[in-house]
């Protein structure tokens, strides 16, 4: 167990959002109502990502229904990893969970990781291949190439974590500070995250998790584009685990 930690204040749940008008009502809600019973103090920074639908005005509706949303339009280039580091500069919790638009996250994982941050854990990563995680119609080739990828990262990084390419984790926000600076501006964001917080020394914990497919709209992930960017990021992180000689790594707290 680690030890234990100052009681985080505020839970920021980033969203990236690119074209899906369609999936934040229900997304938004979910969270809303979910976090609200369990008590936990939150802002839902959803990042509209150059849409070319009706999310912007959809997020200006859904504002006045739940009060902890806080839209936001992504000033610079676009792309998932772009999104998620604009929605990150522009929350303010102490604590950030990356969750999709498309309502695959259920919302009572995030609660759990909430709870495992404020057991003094740095990270907390969810795994959908564990004993206890499901997935949800999940498109088989799709699964396929994930299970491959994870298997590499896996037994190149020497680590238990089986589903590192998830986007669906959550950070203490003095290791978001700690990875920086971030260089994926894609999809390939997910992996530099958590493995950047893992090389450096960050304490995490892994969980069982669900994930299911969404219900409208079409997915961002291409995996034909994303192949070579995450190969970059991955052999990023590698170099630095093997051969920085423990330069960005987390020093380890005096002994009391």
């Amino acid at each position: 167990m680690p030890e234990a930690a100052e009681p985080l204040k505020l839970f920021s749940v980033i969203i990236p959002a690119r074209d899906e008008e369609e999936s934040l009502p229900d997304t938004i809600a979910d969270i809303y109502r979910t976090f609200t019973a369990s008590g936990i103090a939150h802002e839902i920074v959803v990042v509209d990502d150059g849409s070319s639908d009706g999310t912007w005005p959809v997020l200006q509706k859904l504002k006045q229904e739940y009060p902890t949303l806080v839209p936001t339009r992504n000033g610079g280039r676009n792309g998932f990893g772009r999104a998620v580091v604009w929605g990150i500069d522009h929350s303010r919790g102490d604590a950030i969970v990356i969750m999709m638009a498309d309502a695959s996250d259920a919302p009572m994982h995030a609660v759990k990781y909430w709870n495992l941050l404020n057991e003094g854990y740095d990270c907390a990563f969810g795994s959908r291949f564990i004993k206890g995680g499901e997935v949800i119609d999940y498109p088989r080739v799709k699964l396929m190439v994930n299970r491959l990828a994870n298997f590499f990262v896996r037994i190149g990084f020497a680590i238990p974590l089986n589903d590192t390419t998830n986007a669906f984790k959550a950070y203490r926000r003095t290791v978001i500070d700690g990875c920086r600076p971030f260089l994926a501006p894609h999809f390939n964001l997910t992996v530099e995250i958590p493995l950047k917080a893992i090389v450096r020394g960050y304490t995490y914990a892994i969980t069982p998790i669900s994930w299911q497919n969404r219900k409208y709209g079409v997915p961002k992930l291409k995996i034909k584009e994303m192949g070579s960017r995450y190969f970059f990021i991955c052999a990023y992180v590698w170099l630095e685990k093997y051969f920085s000689r423990g330069d960005y790594k987390q020093p380890k707290p005096p002994a009391k």
